[in-house]
Order: C-alpha cells, then structure tokens, then sequence
C-alpha cells in the first residue's frame, strides 16, 4: 500500500534543534508526562526488542482510544514513553509525530481535558517535532475553530504563516498554502460579520462612513491570501467567490468579472459547472444583456460534444454503410441502422417525381442521416435523456431556408409534428427558427465542415497540456479500504471486493452485493484503524481451474505465537453447499514469513500464464531496508524484498505445501533460497498479468507492477525472470545507497517509468486495458498514485520499446455528460481492477483507515468513442444465490444531474428576479403556470426513433429497445404512404 505511516513518522535529521515539552494544562495533569516527555531528546540504552515492545503498547493505545477509555488511553501513553528512554536518539527523534498524533486524541476527547490543556500541548509539540510545525498548527487552527475560538485560530494560523525551518520544500509550500487558505477564510468570516454590522447603520450617519472605510481597509488586507491562492488550478469554490465578493463591495467589478470569466472559461483551471453560474449571476447583478446571459449557460451546461441517440458514445461501424456514407468510418450507425434509414428514404421518395428526386433527394437523405452523425445527440436536442428530443435537427438558417424553399412539401412526410408542418405553410423565417440551433458550429451542415470539431473524432480527447480525458462510472461504495478486487475466471462474471480488514463480498453482474460475505476474517486479520496501516488482508487469487477444483488464494498479516507479526499466505475451498461462500474450515497455509516491522508488507497474488502463483513481498520495512549488510532486498536467502514463483498444486519437499518450479532462476545457487523468482523489490503494491491484444496477442503474459519508493521515486516495472530490481541500491534510476550502487555485480533491472514526489509519493500499480467496451484504451497500462490521487497511463512505442507517460484528467462536464457517468472521485487510490470480460476499475477511498466505509470503486469509460452495438454482449453462466441482494445504490452526483441541478437553480433565480422586478407583469401571467411545448419538441412521437430515454451508457438491453422503435418508425412510414394516392407527385 503506501508509505504514509512512514511519511508522518520519519526522523528529524542529526542537525534538527528539538526542544522539551509536556502534556499538561488546566484541569488536567499526569505528572509523568513532563519526565518521560524529556527522554525524547535525552540519552538511553538500547533495547533488543524496541519495535515488538513499542507496537504492542500503541496497540493497548488505539485499543483503549476506540473504546472511548480516555484515562486508560492516557496510562498506556505514559507506558510508551517509559520505552522511549530505553531506546536510542534514533527512535526518540521519530518518537514526536506518534506522541502528537496520539495525544492530540486523548485530549481531545478525555473528559477533564479542555482548551488551555489542548492549546499548550500543541504548542509545546511544534517544538519537539519542528518538522511537523505546520502540520500541528493546522490542528490546533481546526481544534480552535471547533470551539468557535476564532481570534486565538486566526492569530495560530499567523504564527504558522510566517515559520520556516530549514530549505523550503514542496511538502511545506502544500501546508503553507493551506494556511494561508484557512487564514484567508477566517478574515473573509469577519469581514462578512462586519459587513452585516455596516447594513444595519443609516448611510447618512458618520458611523457609516467610517465603518465603510475600515471595510474597505479590511477587504484589501483579506484579499491579499486569496488572490494568491485563487491563481492556482485546483482552486476551491469559497476562494473565487469570497474573494468577487470583496471586489464587488469595492467598486472593482471589471476585476470581478475578469476573474469570473477566467474561472468559467480559461483551460488551466479544471471544468467545473458552478463557474458559468457564478458568472451568470454576476452578469445579471451588472444588467448585462439578456443574450449575453443565455450565451453564458448554454457554454455552461449545454456545450456540444459527441454523442448518439441512445446517450452513448459513437463508434466505428463494423461494416460498411451503404446508405448515410459520410458517417461509416466514425458515427452513430451500424449496418442495420443504415439500412432501416434506407428503406426510410424510399418510402418518402415515392411520392416524388423526377425532378422532385433532384431537388429534393440530397435534402432528405442529409436529414435522414443525420441520425448517423457523431453529434446526433446536440443536434435533436438528446444530450440529456430528461428532455425531449426534436422532430428534426437542427439546421443553419441557410441551409434550412434553401431545403424549405426546393422541398417544403416533403416536410409533411419527415414529421408528423403538428407546430412544423403549420409552420412550413407560412414562411421559411419562421420554420427555420424552430430547427435554429443556438451554437452555430454544431448545426447541420456546418457541424460537418468545422475542422475543430471534427479533427480528432474518434480518438481519447485531449486538454491543451495532452491530458486523456476520460469518464468514471460508479459501480460501489461504502466499502472499508477495498483493497482488491479479482474474479473467478469461471464465467459468472461476479467480481469479489475484499476489505483491508478481512472482509470479502460477492457483487453480481446486474450490480448487486450478496448481503453475507463471501469470507470473514476479521479476528484473524491483523490491521489497526490508524491512517495509513500498512497492515491486514492484502490480497486475493483465484486458481487459474477455479471452477473444477474451487481453490483461491489468499494473504494476509496475522500474529504468530508470542505476538510476532507475520504475513501468511493460504489455500482455501469455496463451500459445496454456496457458491458465494468460502468454506472457513478449509484454510490451508502455505507459507509464512516474519514481519520486522508494521510496515512494506506486499500483498499481490497472481496466476501467471505458465499456471504458477507469484507472490510479492515488501522488504520487511521500517525506512532504507536496514537488515542486515546489504539489506533484505539484495539478500537471495531472505523471502522478503522479492517476486517468489511457487507451484500450488502439489506438497513439495520437506514438509512444504507447495512445489518450487525447476526453472525458477536460483534454485542451483548455494545460499538462495529456490522460490525466489526476482529480488531487489521494495514494496510493489499491485501487479498484473497482461491478457495481451484482442487480435494480435500482442504483450500477452507481460507482468507490471508499482514499486513503492523511499524518499525520491515511485517506480513501474516489468517483472523477468532472475531480474534485480536494485532496491537498496537504487531508487527508480538513481543511487540510494552510493555503496551498492556502484558495485559492478549489481546488474539490476530499470524501471519502465518512474517519478519523483513532486507527482506523487505513493504508486498503485495498474493494468493494462484489454477489454471492449472502449476501444481507444487497447494497450495503455493505466495506474495511479495512492498519496496523490493522479491517474496516469503508459503509452508503449513498438519500435522502441520506451514508454511515454500521458496523465488521465477526468473530463469536463460536457466530455462526461452521458447517463451515469461522474467526473469526480475519493482521492486515495488504493488498487486497480479488471472483470472479467477485461474492463478497467480501480478502488479509492476518501478516508485510509481500515475500519471506515468510505471506500468507493470506479469503473473507466472513454467517452470519445465506444465499441459498436453488440459486440461486448456476454452471458454470464448461472449461480445458485442463496444469500440477500443488495442493490447499488450511486452515492456520486452524476455529470447529467448535476448539470440538470444548476440549470434549474439559475432558471429560478432569473425569474425570481424577473418577477420581482415586474410585478405587473408577474400579476397578469396569474393562472398560466403549464408551460407551453415547444413546436420542435414533444413528449411522445411516434414517428422519431430514440423516443425511449436511455439510463445506461451502452447496455445491451437499451441497444434492443433502440433497433425496435426504429422497426416501428420504418413501419409506419410505410403505413401512411399506403394511405396516399398513389401516382401522386409532389412538386
């Protein structure tokens, strides 16, 4: 997983000045605190068990603090620090961040605690642990605040702001910054206070003047940390529109709109919808005219983008299409489509004569067609399956006005409705009007000609910075740390989530979870509630013939006899009774290795293609892979730090229960031990075998992992056999120990991709996208970064085998207003998935401890392009449910509802205002609350096909319902020409 446990506890370094402190304060006193506080800076001996003795007592802690045993919590505290003085100045110095983190908490909730103890708790531990200043006067800011102390959080979070300590780094700028933030908030609070305080004084009073002064005064000293922070992409809501509103109160409002306008419009700042309301609203505070208003919400929330009848994305037609030609390289249509539009056109064309067929036929076959286009959806008004669809597309007013002016008489037979086919009898300026579209680039034919819209249709879109812009669909939540996701490869399509503290379920094809666990370790799992535990059930396999002989793997921390840490590896049989139950009795261990340290304890199980588990183990822990000379990484005769490659299917010798393959690299070598398959390995959190290319089976068998870093890079790489994969000598491509690095035997194996911690300081490793429903993915190995949040993907050149890295930025609101889809995710990305039918998930949370159900999984959707209809369609195999279903219910907003959200929040506040402003006009419109149809729109149509709002992207079921409101739609063209003379001709 991460090295976040390991981030926050790092030691200061030898130069680092560390000053004494106390826990004590008013109405609370232990009077051992001041003492054994000291001996974290004064001398002691050594003890030979200090990590098993300290872990156990922060065990008693946590156990006392999550029985809410505050006074025990405190006696156990003053336990641990007794250890502290037996230990050496290495393990005092990291001792700081433990005590804050965990006396911050007694204190908080211990019932004899209050402010003044609190406060100078915190303030005697930014002394001690100098490093973690910033990050103890954040808490302390947020302590106060919740005591509604806002003078005292305002003048702590000055202090902080003005701190340095040593050479700036980018950990320091990211808290100071968050500072300024809370700092500018709290300004912006008592501004607010004090402007509330000047409306209720009498603008002729002197009070008033000099009150309104000292606000002017107030908002430039206020608007000083926000503007700086409201330059960074990434900003929050509050930051802009505090910061518009001190703008506004001071008469800048060419500055508040530039602002606005920025935050709505400019490309380095992430999409966000609220912006265009943000500008909306302030353009009618400022009287701006009312088409300038509508430009602003129609670029907001209605922005074209590729998008078909069904709400999905286009495709690229399997076959050739006959009929609408212009659109069988990428569009909307298939083959059978394509004729059903055909036979469409014909039926229409019988009532034509010859020269009706000159002058008519290009007109109607392009109004047919048009169906078939990528930007079908914006062009009948479809984007959004809640309202309704047009009868035609929208055309260009010259385009229209020359179709109405050749061919007004076929208008009867493309549309049956009754608001057109009057309109067309009067003039073409008022027909035209009803087809007019507001944006003048997504009309027919000019959505055909503009090279912007068209120039990269069909590939993943771009930002301007060359960022993938891609889609999530939320499939589950609720979950406590998923850490792994896998299926049977039995065909049932279910996929099993297991839970960082022992727990597994079963979620069926239709999105459903089984309400009884399909395992329940939890009294063995050894984990913690703690942020950041590196600890407890790490991984799941199942064996590769699962479905005869209903074996899965699984591994996972647990306590050996006399409390030793160790991670076990174990067979297990799914019951013959439930299919969706693990028998519990049937455990069988396979293998078992001691943990030094709570922390790099691997976890990936995986199956490769030669039918052998490989088994990945962190390098024991702690910081630098200190065991030993050259550390357990590089040591051939420890389990530890290494990819092992064992057969499961027969004992082996010497009582083991597994075999060792007699290939594996070093099984000849005197000294290493035969399972090991690679060595050099830190801590890989997350491999997976590549299924290879659909077609061409390209990179099939290939093995990636993410290789978690130390102190300067996170690294990818390719598992080979034998391969040395460098740690403790290397970090991604650089030297970390100068000694071994430089030794000529080393012979180690680079890293396909690494990063430094300015991108992120914790990978997940990923997968490599195989599957079908998105196309343009085929080959790109996507992975994320646990600590940062980033979504990246690796991009392979077959000529030179390098990989480029391309970033993965969910895509704005109108790339991902499809049903179902978000633009927004938990930042903690703990591990990557697929199905089985290959398509890509990964699983995040908002909060890393094991205990709390705020963990979510994602699937990945490209909204560029999707795969033709039908093509990914697949019957899972039956299985016997014995157990509850639980149906998904999406706890993620939706790009469409969201959208929807704020285009009703602006249409009310505009006509709240209009009301208010007219009421005579409010008072005459009494009685007329229906609001009329639109003549280009209706509820029911029974003539125009995608008449059936879609809720899915792509399902099989939608696609059927589509191909039979087209048969009706064809049928009953059909029946109104056989109720036409026939012979007749239409001019």
């Amino acid at each position: 997983m991460s090295d976040f446990s390991e981030e926050v506890t790092k030691p200061v370094s030898e130069d680092d000045q560390v000053e004494t402190s106390v826990l004590t304060g008013t109405g609370m006193y232990f009077p051992w605190l001041q003492k054994h506080l000291e001996t974290v800076v004064t001398g002691g001996k050594k003890k030979k068990d200090f990590a098993q003795t300290t872990s156990a007592c922060l065990n008693f802690i946590q156990e006392a603090l999550l029985k809410h045993q505050w006074q025990q919590a405190a006696e156990y505290m003053h336990s641990y620090l007794q250890i502290l003085e037996d230990s050496d100045s290495y393990k005092r110095q990291a001792a700081p961040e433990v005590i804050w983190r965990l006396g911050s908490e007694i204190l908080f909730y211990h019932p004899k605690s209050n402010v003044e103890t609190f406060s100078a708790f915190a303030d005697r531990m930014k002394n001690i642990g100098v490093l973690n200043y910033l990050k103890i006067s954040l808490q302390h800011a947020l302590y106060l605040l919740h005591h509604g102390l806002l003078e005292d959080a305002n003048r702590n979070l000055s202090q902080a702001e003005t701190w340095r300590y040593g050479e700036k780094s980018s950990s320091q700028e990211i808290l100071i910054n968050l500072v300024q933030a809370y700092k500018g908030l709290l300004q912006y609070y008592t501004w607010c206070k004090k402007k509330t305080e000047l409306s209720k004084l009498d603008e002729d009073d002197y009070a008033y003047s000099t009150a309104t002064q000292n606000m002017l005064s107030e908002s430039w000293k206020t608007s000083v940390n926000i503007c700086a922070l409201i330059k960074t992409p990434g900003v929050w809501d509050p930051f802009v529109k505090s910061y518009v509103e001190m703008l506004e109160f001071c008469g800048d409002q060419d500055e508040a709109q530039k602002i606005l306008t920025n935050y709505a419009y400019d490309e380095k700042f992430p999409s966000n919808p609220n912006a265009h309301i943000y500008l909306y609203n302030f353009l009618k505070r400022e009287k701006a005219p009312r088409a300038k208003l509508l430009n602003v919400l129609k670029m907001g929330l209605l922005q074209g983008h590729p998008q078909c009848l069904d709400y999905g994305p286009p495709f690229r037609p399997p076959l050739h299409l006959e009929f609408c030609s212009d659109y069988e390289s990428f569009g909307c249509c298939d083959q059978g489509k394509d004729n059903r539009i055909a036979a469409w056109y014909w039926d229409i064309m019988n009532y034509f004569d010859l020269r009706g067929h000159e002058l008519c036929g290009g007109y109607i076959k392009d109004i047919l067609c048009q169906e078939c286009s990528p930007y079908a959806a914006h062009l009948y008004d479809a984007e959004n399956p809640h309202t309704p669809l047009r009868n035609l597309p929208g055309l260009c007013s010259d385009y229209c006005s020359a179709f109405h002016s050749n061919c007004h008489s076929a208008i009867s037979l493309l549309t049956n409705d009754r608001g057109l086919r009057e309109s067309h009898e009067k003039d073409s300026a008022h027909f035209c009007h009803l087809l007019n579209l507001p944006d003048k680039d997504y009309c027919f034919p000019n959505v055909l000609r503009n090279d912007h819209l068209n120039r990269n249709l069909g590939v993943v879109a771009e930002d301007h910075q060359g960022c993938l812009q891609l889609c999530l669909a939320e499939v589950a939540n609720g979950l406590r740390n998923p850490v792994s996701m896998v299926h049977a490869g039995d065909g049932t399509h279910r996929f099993f989530v297991a839970e960082q503290v022992g727990v597994v379920w079963v979620y069926l094809p239709d999105g459903s979870r089984l309400e009884q666990p399909f395992l329940d370790l939890k009294s063995i799992v050894l984990t913690t509630p703690w942020i950041g535990d590196e600890r407890g059930f790490l991984g799941l396999a199942f064996h590769p013939k699962f479905r005869r002989n209903r074996k899965f793997y699984i591994y996972y921390s647990c306590l050996g006899k006399k409390k030793v840490e160790k991670i076990r590896i174990s067979e297990m049989k799914v019951s013959q009774a439930d299919p969706n139950k693990a028998d519990p009795k049937s455990e069988r261990v396979i293998l078992e290795i001691e943990e030094p340290a709570s922390n790099h304890n691997g976890g990936q199980l995986l199956f490769g293609l030669d039918g052998y588990m490989y088994i990945f183990t962190g390098d024991g822990g702690q910081a630098g892979d200190p065991f030993g000379k050259f550390g357990n990484a590089q040591n051939k005769s420890s389990l530890l730090g290494k990819v092992l490659r064992i057969d499961v299917n027969g004992a082996g010798s010497d009582g083991k229960r597994y075999r060792v393959p007699l290939d594996n690299p070093f099984v000849s070598e005197p000294g290493a031990h035969p399972a090991i398959y690679a060595y050099g390995v830190r801590n890989m959190w997350r491999c997976a075998v590549d299924r290879g290319d659909p077609i061409t089976r390209q990179g099939r068998g290939r093995m990636f992992c993410g290789d978690v870093g130390q102190n300067r890079f996170e690294e990818v790489d390719l598992i080979v056999k034998g391969g040395n994969y460098g740690w403790r000598a290397k970090e991604g491509f650089e030297c970390y120990d100068k000694n071994l690095c430089h030794n000529a035997s080393l012979d180690d194996i680079l890293p396909i991709y690494a990063y430094g911690h300015k991108v992120g300081k914790s990978v997940t490793g990923g997968y490599v996208y195989r599957g079908c429903e998105s196309p343009n993915l085929n080959g790109l190995y996507i992975f994320g970064d646990f600590m940062s949040g980033r979504l990246m993907a690796l991009q392979e050149d077959r000529k030179t085998k390098k990989w480029k890295k391309r970033d993965i930025c969910l895509g704005s609101t109108s790339s991902c207003a499809f049903p179902g889809l978000i633009s927004t995710y938990s930042k903690f990305i703990i591990s990557f998935a697929e199905d089985e039918a290959g398509e890509l998930y990964f699983l995040a949370t908002s909060y890393p401890s094991a205990y709390t159900p705020q963990g979510s999984i994602y699937k990945f959707v490209d909204p560029s392009r999707r795969a033709p209809p039908g093509k990914c369609r697949y019957k899972p195999v039956p299985v016997k449910i014995t157990s509850k279903r639980i149906q998904f219910r999406p706890l993620a907003v939706t790009v469409l509802d969201l959208l929807k959200e704020q285009s009703e929040k602006a249409a009310r506040k505009s006509s709240n205002a209009t009301v208010s402003s007219n009421p005579h006009q409010a008072s005459s419109q009494k009685g007329f609350s229906k609001k009329p149809t639109s003549p280009t729109s209706r509820k029911k149509m029974s003539r125009r096909p995608g008449i059936k709002k879609k809720t899915r992207v792509s399902s099989p079921a939608s696609q059927g319902k589509r191909k039979k409101n087209l048969q009706t739609h064809s049928g009953g063209m059909r029946q109104s020409a056989q109720q036409r003379p026939s012979g007749r001709s239409l001019p």
